[in-house]
């Protein structure tokens, strides 16, 4: 909040003229979530540009090429448990600027690549066991990008992932001005720093338009098979800085947990090949690889060892089938 003008630092107006920039982030995102096209009148009617075309730093933050120069996400994959993990420190990195959707979507693949997903057999089917769940995650990240401190220049969103755990950092604390350490984080109601950007991925579908995220975070890990306590979601903050840390749930499981799911791995693997066949039998490679989150030369493995499928034909025209026993 701009104490002069008690105006949302993203409410205000920038100096630059929407005829400048685009915004195909924001209008295929609203196609795809609403069905309708996204027209230059929904600019005004959003809080992001005024009847003169200039940008609200709003608009700004979102058009493709943001010219918002310290709206960036840095990511980090570290080798061990802090930032000296010895020979090499980082096992993979990525520097991302942009619209704030285009951020959004590219640090959620980066932690994605850098998760594994364990999974081991049930009666009636499998349970996943993923490192980081993918809804606490989504909403830390909304947290970073939606509501963080956006008159603090020269600061970013940071991503760290670690052996044990993803710490997720973003410039300025709580917007009430309170420590997130003295209060429950289930009770803490939502509060908006920046209102026109968190209205926009409300209307996006990136977002809830009510209620507040720490709940999300934490109730996504408590469903997890393998949470305890010990790997609760943990919020940490001062007047400069929110930070978010989520606990890698495989790491250091117990080892008869790590053997049952390592033993259940390959005929797991096999049963979901089975299962997307029945239903696609034109399934590609590729699609059998990112639905089990393994390689494609996974896939083409363990087809190999399958006796039981067979590809008929050739290429795209070719299909899957099953012997039946």
């Amino acid at each position: 909040m701009n104490k002069e003008t008690n105006l949302s630092v993203d409410t205000q107006l920038s100096s630059y003229n929407v005829d400048d920039f685009a915004f195909s982030k924001l209008r295929a995102r609203y196609k795809k979530w609403t069905g309708n096209s996204f027209d230059d009148k929904d600019m005004i009617s959003f809080g992001l540009v005024d009847e003169s075309g200039k940008l609200t730093n709003a608009g700004a933050l979102l058009a493709d090429d943001s010219p918002i120069r310290w709206s960036r996400v840095f990511c980090t994959r570290w080798n061990g448990l802090n930032k000296s993990g010895g020979t090499v420190d980082a096992l993979d990195d990525a520097e991302f600027s942009g619209s704030l959707i285009y951020l959004m979507e590219e640090a959620e693949a980066f932690i994605k690549r850098n998760s594994r997903m364990m999974w081991r057999k049930t009666p009636n089917s499998r349970e996943e066991m993923p490192e980081y769940v993918e809804r606490s995650y989504h909403e830390a990240l909304i947290n970073g990008l939606v509501h963080r401190d956006y008159l603090v220049n020269g600061s970013e969103v940071h991503i760290d992932i670690f052996d044990d755990r993803m710490e997720i950092y973003s410039p300025g604390g709580m917007p009430d001005g309170s420590i997130i350490q003295d209060r429950d984080p289930v009770t803490v109601p939502s509060t908006r720093r920046n209102p026109i950007i968190a209205d926009v991925f409300g209307r996006l579908g990136l977002m809830e338009r009510k209620g507040s995220g720490f709940g999300k975070i934490i109730n996504a890990y408590e469903n997890q098979v393998n949470y305890t306590e010990a790997r609760k979601p943990v919020f940490r903050s001062d007047r400069y800085q929110f930070t978010v840390v989520m606990p890698n749930l495989n790491y250091d499981v117990a080892q008869d947990v790590a053997q049952d799911v390592a033993q259940d791995v390959a005929q797991d693997l096999k049963i979901l090949i089975i299962e997307e066949i029945k239903k696609d039998k034109k399934v590609t490679r590729k699609a059998l690889a990112t639905k089990a989150n393994v390689s494609v030369k996974t896939i083409e493995r363990e087809l190999g060892e399958m006796e039981d499928v067979h590809y008929i034909g050739s290429g795209y025209s070719g299909h899957w089938e099953i012997d039946e026993e």
